[in-house]
C-alpha cells in the first residue's frame, strides 16, 4: 500500500493492489490509516522502548496503558494477573492505579525473572502489593499458585504479556480463563505483530502466529467470551478506534 499526503488538497491518496482512491485528509477514514502506519514505523523504531513508569520500563505503547487505566479504573479489580514481568514497569503500573483506587493487588508471572529487575520491583514502594511467581505461566503448578492466590477475589482482571506465539497465548488462555470475572477481560496483547510482519524487526510467520489469531481462535471456542473494545468514557471526537498495539486483545467474559 502507497499513502501520499496531499496537504495542498487536503487529500490522502491511497493506492493499493493496483487501485488508486482518495479520501478527506481530515477525516476519520485518514487518521486510521495514517494511525495504523505510524504504529507500524513506531514499532520498528521501538518507540515504545522510551518510557518508565515511577522509575521502571514499561515497553508499552502509552495509549494502551491509557485505555487500560479506564477499564481498571471501571472494573476495580480486587486482582490482576499479569503473565510477562521483563522489567517489572507494568506491574509498577497496575499497582499504582490499584494505590489511588483504595483496592487491589498484582500477581505477576514470568519464565525468568532476572536477578537485577528482581532486586529493583522487590525494592520499589509499591512491592509491597505485587507477588512474583518464576516459571512457565501454564505450567500446571505455576496455574495452582496462581489459583491459590486468587483466593476470594470478586473481580479478576487477566492480561497476557509473555510468550506471543499463537500456541503460547493460546495455552494460556485455556490455563486461566476460568480466572476472569463476568463482564471483566482477558488481554492478550501484542496483536500488533500482524501489522508488523513484513518490517525489518519482524518475522514472516507473525502474520498468523499472534495473539490477536489465538484470542479470535480461542472466543470461537468459548462462547461465553467475546472480543470487545472496551467502550471509551470520554469521546468528544468522532473517532472510535484505538491506535494500539493490541488488536483484538480485549477478550470479555460476558454477564452470566
Amino acid at each position: 500500500m502507497k499513502l501520499t499526503i496531499d496537504n495542498d488538497n487536503n487529500l490522502l491518496q491511497v493506492e493499493n493492489d493496483g487501485e488508486s482512491s482518495s479520501m478527506e485528509l481530515y477525516s476519520r477514514e485518514a487518521f486510521d490509516l495514517l494511525s495504523r502506519e505510524w504504529v507500524r514505523l513506531g514499532w520498528q523504531m521501538k518507540y515504545p522502548y522510551t518510557f518508565s513508569w515511577m522509575g521502571r520500563p514499561i515497553i508499552q505503547l502509552p495509549e494502551d496503558m491509557l485505555r487500560t487505566q479506564e477499564v481498571i479504573y471501571r472494573l476495580q479489580p480486587d486482582l490482576i494477573v499479569e503473565t510477562g514481568i521483563a522489567h517489572g514497569g507494568s506491574l509498577i503500573y497496575y499497582a499504582s492505579l490499584c494505590k489511588a483506587i483504595g483496592k487491589g493487588r498484582i500477581v505477576g508471572v514470568d519464565v525468568e525473572i532476572r536477578p537485577h529487575n528482581r532486586e529493583a520491583i522487590e525494592a520499589h514502594e509499591l512491592y509491597h502489593m505485587i507477588t512474583m511467581i518464576e516459571g512457565n505461566s501454564v505450567a500446571p503448578e505455576i496455574v495452582r499458585q496462581v489459583d491459590e492466590l486468587v483466593g476470594d477475589a470478586e473481580t479478576v482482571l487477566l492480561i497476557l504479556d509473555s510468550n506471543h506465539s499463537r500456541e503460547h497465548v493460546l495455552a494460556e488462555l485455556e490455563a486461566y480463563h476460568h480466572l476472569v470475572t463476568p463482564g471483566s477481560y482477558a488481554v492478550a496483547t501484542d496483536g500488533v505483530m500482524k501489522w508488523v510482519y513484513d518490517g525489518p524487526r519482524g518475522e514472516a510467520k507473525w502474520k498468523e502466529d499472534n495473539p490477536s489469531t489465538a484470542a479470535r481462535d480461542f472466543v470461537e471456542a468459548h462462547p461465553d467470551f467475546e472480543i470487545e473494545q472496551p467502550d471509551w468514557p470520554f469521546n468528544e471526537s468522532d473517532l472510535s478506534t484505538n491506535i494500539t498495539h493490541w488488536p483484538d486483545a480485549w477478550i470479555r467474559r460476558k454477564d452470566s
